[in-house]
C-alpha cells in the first residue's frame, strides 16, 4: 500500500504543521487522513470520520484545528464527552504545539473565565461548552473549527441530547468547520448527511486486530481472507479468563479484562493476582511496592477497598472502576502504560475515550443489570472495548475476545459481535424530560423566544432529520412552555413571545434541571426553618442530579414522615416524566450518608453502611457541593438567608463537624489536621498564636510555618 507523504503538503498547510509532524517522525498519512485531506479538510469543509481506534483520527482533528488557527486567525474548540479524554487531548496538543495558546476548561458550570477569549485552542467537555453558550460568551463567532470526539455519544440517553443540541446550534454559525470522530457508527452516511459533511469511512488499522471467541482452550478468529483461524492458548488453567491471561503473560504482553460490575472486577483481580506475582522481576517488585504505598496515601484513612487495591498492585494486577478516586485511577493507568501493572480487571467505563490500550482485551461479561433487568451489551459497546487492544509502537497485532461455553454459543457470538456491523446511532432528544432543560436555555439565552422559533430550530436537529416527526416535538414544546410558565421561570407577552425571569435565567446558568430547581425553591424556606443539617442535605439529595441514590438504610424509615410533609411536587409526576422509579427512602438515605460525612465518620464506615465505594462517596460530595451552591444562589434571589447553607457547603467540602469551621479557613488544614488541632485545645485560628509549640509538634515545623504565615 502506497501512503501519501507528509512532504506532499508542503505549501498547502502552515509550516508549523509540517515541522510538528516531522519532529514526531511521522512520514506518511494513513488512508483515513489522506481521504480527509482529499475531501476538503484543508478547505474548511465538514468532515465525519468513522474509522477504527489508532487509525489516525486525532491527527485529522489536529490538522483542521491548527490550519484554522494559523491560516484564518480563528479559534478551534475540541469537545469530548469525558473529562479524562479532554485532559488527555489537551496534554497531547500542548506538548506538540507549545506556542499555540491553548487552555482546558472543565470546571463548574456557573462561572465563565473571561480570559478564555484570549486563547486560540480550547479543550472542553460537552456540558462545559453548552454552559459557556448559556452564559452568552461574546466570542462564539470567533470560532472557525469545532471537533466533536466520540460523536457516537449522540446515542447515549444521558449525554446525547446535550451533544445534539450543541451541534445543532453550532451548525448555524457561518463558515464554521465541524469535524466529527468515532470508531463505531453504523449509520455514518445518515449522520454525515445531517452534518452536511464529507464521510471518511475506513476499516484501516495500523495494528492488526484479531477479533474472536474463546472456546475451551482455543481462540477462534477470522483472518483477513475471512477464513477461520484457531490459536491454541498456552496455560494451565481451565478457566477461560485465567487461561488467556496466562497466554498473554507468556507473550510478555498486557491484558485488560472487562466485567459487568465493580464487584466482579475486584474478584477477578484477586483471583488473577496468583498468576502474576511469581513472574515479576525484582526491580518491578520494588517499583510496585512504592506504587502500592501511593495508593494507600491518596486518602487520609485508607478504606478496605484501598487496602485491597494496594495489595493487588504489589502483585502487578489492579482493578479499575468508578469506585476508585480519580487519583487512584490515574496511578493505575499511568503504571499500566509503564508496563509495571500487567493486568487490569475493569468495568466497561475504561473502554471509552482515553488512549489506554493493551495487547489483549477480554470482554468476560456480555450482559449487565440496569436496575430493572439484565440486558446484553450492544455491538457498539463491545467494539469500543475491543478498540483498547493493540498498541501502536509496542505491538504488531492486538487481539480481543469474548467467551463461549458451547460450540453453538461460539457461532452465535461470532454472528452477534464479531461479524456484525456497528449499531446505528439513534437520537435521544425527543422526550419531555430531556427537552425541558434545553428549552429553558433557548429562552434564557434570548436565542429562541417563541414556540415557532423553538419548533423551527428543533426541526434542524438529528431527531427531526432521523424521524421526520415534528408534531411529536411540537406537542412537547407546548407542554414544557406551559410548565415553565407555571414554575415562574419564563413569562409571555401579548405577542406570545417568551422571556426568562430573573430566577429562570439563574436556573439556566446553574445548569440544573428545572424540576430540581423548582423543588429547591419550594422547599427551601420550610426546610431552613428546621435548623437541622439533615434537612438541608435532604433538600439537595431530593434532586435529579443526585441520582443514583445510595442503598436504603433503616433510619430513613423514621425520617420519612418528617420529610414527606414538604411535599413531593418534584416527583408526583415521576413515572409520567420517564425518570424511572422513585424511592423516597433511598433519597433520605442519601441525605443520611452526606450527614455521616459531615459528622466525621470514616469512609470505611460509610462504605459499609450505604454499600458505596470511595469514588462514589467523593462523586456524591462533588454533586452535593454544586447543588448546595445552587441552593445558595436561588436563596439569594428569593431574599432568604444563606448562612446555614454556606456552613453546610464548607462542612461538605471538608467532611467536618460545625466546630471545625473556623480552623479549615487556613490553607493546608483539612479534616484530619483540624480535628488534631481541636483535640489538642486549639479550637480557633486565634488560638494558634498562643500554641505555636503544640502546632509544630502536631504538624511538623515546615507545615506549621506555612500556617503561621497566614495569621496576621
Amino acid at each position: 500500500m502506497i501512503f501519501m507523504e507528509i512532504t506532499d503538503l508542503i505549501g498547502k498547510v502552515p509550516n508549523e504543521i509540517i515541522e510538528s509532524l516531522q519532529s514526531r517522525e511521522i512520514k506518511y498519512f494513513t488512508p483515513p487522513q489522506e481521504s480527509a485531506i482529499a475531501n476538503g479538510l484543508l478547505d474548511g469543509k465538514n468532515i465525519i470520520v468513522s474509522a477504527p481506534t489508532a487509525s489516525g483520527k486525532t491527527l485529522i482533528a489536529e490538522i483542521a484545528a491548527i490550519n484554522t488557527i494559523i491560516r484564518t486567525g480563528k479559534k478551534a474548540v475540541y469537545i469530548a464527552p469525558m473529562r479524562a479524554l479532554v485532559l488527555e487531548k489537551y496534554e497531547e496538543f500542548k506538548k506538540t504545539y507549545p506556542y499555540i495558546r491553548s487552555i482546558v476548561s472543565i470546571g463548574d458550570f456557573d462561572t465563565i473565565d473571561p480570559t478564555l477569549k484570549d486563547y486560540d485552542l480550547l479543550f472542553v467537555s460537552t456540558e462545559k461548552f453548552d454552559s459557556l453558550i448559556r452564559h452568552k460568551i461574546d466570542w462564539i463567532e470567533d470560532i472557525g473549527c469545532v471537533i466533536f470526539d466520540e460523536v457516537h455519544m449522540l446515542d447515549d440517553a444521558n449525554r446525547g441530547p446535550t451533544l445534539e443540541v450543541l451541534i445543532t446550534k453550532l451548525k448555524k454559525i457561518p463558515n464554521i468547520q465541524i469535524i466529527a470522530l468515532s470508531a463505531t457508527i453504523g449509520n455514518a452516511e445518515e449522520l454525515s448527511d445531517w452534518l452536511n459533511a464529507s464521510l471518511i469511512s475506513s476499516d484501516y488499522r495500523p495494528i492488526e486486530l484479531k477479533k474472536g471467541v474463546i472456546y475451551k482452550n482455543k481462540f477462534y478468529y477470522k483472518s483477513n481472507s475471512n477464513k477461520e483461524v484457531i490459536e491454541e492458548l498456552l496455560g494451565n488453567s481451565d478457566v477461560p479468563e485465567f487461561l488467556i491471561t496466562e497466554d498473554t503473560l507468556n507473550k510478555n504482553k498486557q491484558i485488560i479484562i472487562f466485567y459487568a460490575t465493580k464487584r466482579n472486577a475486584e474478584a477477578g483481580a484477586q483471583r488473577i493476582a496468583k498468576l502474576i506475582s511469581e513472574r515479576l522481576k525484582n526491580e518491578e517488585i520494588e517499583k510496585l511496592d512504592k506504587i502500592s504505598k501511593k495508593i494507600l496515601d491518596v486518602i487520609d484513612k485508607p478504606t478496605e477497598q484501598c487496602i485491597k487495591l494496594s495489595n493487588l498492585v504489589k502483585n502487578g494486577v489492579a482493578f479499575h472502576h468508578a469506585g476508585l478516586t480519580n487519583e487512584q485511577r490515574k496511578i493505575v493507568e499511568d503504571n499500566f502504560k509503564e508496563n509495571l501493572i500487567k493486568v487490569i480487571c475493569a468495568t466497561t467505563t475504561l473502554g471509552y475515550g482515553v488512549n489506554f490500550p493493551a495487547h489483549t482485551v477480554l470482554v468476560r461479561d456480555l450482559s449487565r443489570y440496569n436496575s430493572y433487568y439484565s440486558e446484553g451489551l450492544s455491538v457498539n459497546e463491545v467494539l469500543q472495548l475491543f478498540g483498547r487492544a493493540g498498541r501502536p509502537k509496542y505491538d504488531k497485532e492486538g487481539r480481543a475476545a469474548v467467551i463461549a461455553s458451547t460450540k453453538e454459543k461460539k457461532n452465535e457470538l461470532f454472528k452477534k459481535y464479531i461479524n456484525a456491523k456497528p449499531d446505528n446511532i439513534e437520537s435521544k432528544l425527543g422526550v419531555l424530560p430531556v427537552l425541558r432543560t434545553h428549552i429553558l436555555a433557548f429562552i434564557a439565552e434570548d436565542f429562541l423566544n417563541n414556540k415557532k422559533m423553538i419548533s423551527e430550530f428543533l426541526s434542524e436537529s438529528f431527531y427531526s432529520f432521523q424521524y421526520k416527526n415534528t408534531q411529536h416535538i411540537d406537542n412537547i414544546i407546548d407542554e414544557i412552555c406551559n410548565e415553565l410558565l407555571s414554575f415562574g421561570f419564563i413569562e409571555k407577552d401579548e405577542e406570545n413571545n417568551f422571556y426568562a425571569t430573573r430566577i429562570g435565567k439563574k436556573v439556566n446558568e446553574l445548569y440544573i434541571d428545572p424540576i430540581s430547581a423548582k423543588w429547591i425553591i419550594d422547599a427551601l424556606e420550610p426546610i431552613l426553618d428546621m435548623h437541622d443539617p439533615k434537612g438541608i442535605l435532604y433538600l439537595i439529595a431530593n434532586t435529579l442530579e443526585m441520582r443514583p441514590y445510595v442503598h436504603e438504610v433503616k433510619e430513613a424509615e423514621a425520617l420519612y414522615p418528617i420529610y414527606s410533609n414538604f411535599g413531593i411536587s418534584i416527583y408526583e409526576k415521576y413515572e409520567r416524566l420517564d425518570y424511572g422509579y422513585y424511592d423516597p427512602l433511598k433519597v433520605i438515605s442519601t441525605a443520611l450518608m452526606l450527614n455521616d460525612w459531615i459528622s466525621e465518620k470514616y469512609e470505611n464506615e460509610i462504605m459499609s453502611i450505604y454499600h458505596i465505594t470511595p469514588g462514589e462517596i467523593h462523586s456524591k460530595i462533588m454533586n452535593a457541593d454544586w447543588l448546595i451552591y445552587s441552593a445558595i444562589e436561588l436563596a439569594k434571589l428569593k431574599g432568604i438567608s444563606t448562612h446555614e447553607l454556606i456552613n453546610i457547603r464548607v462542612r461538605l467540602r471538608y467532611g467536618i463537624k460545625e466546630e471545625l469551621l473556623d480552623l479549615v479557613r487556613l490553607e493546608q488544614i483539612g479534616r484530619v489536621r483540624a480535628r488534631l488541632l481541636y483535640s489538642a485545645g486549639i479550637k480557633k485560628v486565634k488560638d494558634i498564636k498562643d500554641n505555636k509549640t503544640v502546632v509544630i509538634r502536631l504538624l511538623g515545623k515546615d507545615l506549621a510555618e506555612k500556617i503561621f504565615a497566614q495569621i496576621p
